[in-house]
């Protein structure tokens, strides 16, 4: 079990096989600062690179899930834009390690979830939301402009049209209709929120872990590659996954399942 402090900006806990990260600046709605930033590339790194971790939970502390870049914190700090695009850079690292890892994540997101908080939350594979959760952008409120992902994972998630109405306009989706959208992939009640998230991966840990994590890495990595080769390491993926003992024994239970 390994467990990181509680004032932490970003708490972390690995216990069996699940990684749970927890977005800790609930005073200041988990908006991204440079410490935070820091911490987020540092745990991502962490989570992905244990063998042991076979699913990875995102959450929040507080009451909303997160509201972007720290924009008070970075108008009284003095600094200028490139302090902001060296904080980018050091949260997109830990973001790409998340997305291209071949272990699933699922998100419970509640509250507020604004600007950059789109693009750490569309880290996951699967997001669960409390029926109270709303989704906007506010960049373009504050002249500033689309980071952490989001310009390239909200087309992904919901379209280029839905993304763009999103992003250039100051709608706020509620919960219902991100679902509609596919911006999450379901809501629930806030009080049932915890128990669900945390039910989807410890499902994924009680299943066949390695085949989610693959099927999650070949789903995210056919986004940036030519057909051809998705097609290639699907085929080398499953050829490898049907020599596994997992995979020999649920096959196996399927074949006798069949005979009956």
């Amino acid at each position: 079990m390994t467990t990181s402090p509680a004032g932490d900006t970003i708490r972390f806990e690995i216990t069996g096989g699940l990684a749970r990260i927890t977005l800790n600046r609930p005073g200041s709605l988990n908006a991204v600062d440079a410490e935070m930033a820091a911490r987020w590339r540092e745990v991502a790194l962490a989570a992905v690179a244990d063998p042991q971790v076979g699913a990875i939970l995102l959450d929040a502390a507080g009451t909303a899930f997160c509201a972007g870049g720290d924009v008070v914190h970075m108008a009284r700090s003095g600094e200028g834009g490139a302090a902001l695009t060296r904080l980018a850079e050091v949260v997109n690292e830990g973001s790409r390690a998340l997305l291209d890892s071949a272990k699933p994540v699922v998100a419970a997101v509640q509250g507020v979830v604004a600007g950059g908080g789109l693009g750490l939350m569309l880290t996951a594979d699967y997001v669960v939301a409390t029926s109270a959760a709303r989704f906007v952008s506010k960049y373009a409120d504050i002249g500033l402009t689309p980071d952490l992902g989001a310009s390239a994972l909200l087309p992904r998630a919901i379209g280029e049209t839905r993304a763009l109405q999103l992003l250039l306009s100051d709608l706020a989706l509620d919960a219902t209709t991100a679902r509609e959208w596919g911006l999450v992939a379901e809501v629930v009640a806030p009080e049932a929120l915890a128990a669900r998230a945390e039910g989807i991966a410890r499902a994924w840990l009680t299943g066949a872990t390695d085949a989610y994590g693959q099927a999650k890495r070949l789903v995210r990595a056919a986004a940036s590659r030519p057909f051809a080769a998705s097609l290639t390491d699907e085929a080398t993926t499953i050829g490898r996954a049907f020599d596994s003992a997992d995979a020999r024994s649920r096959v196996a239970a399927f074949v006798a399942a069949r005979k009956h």
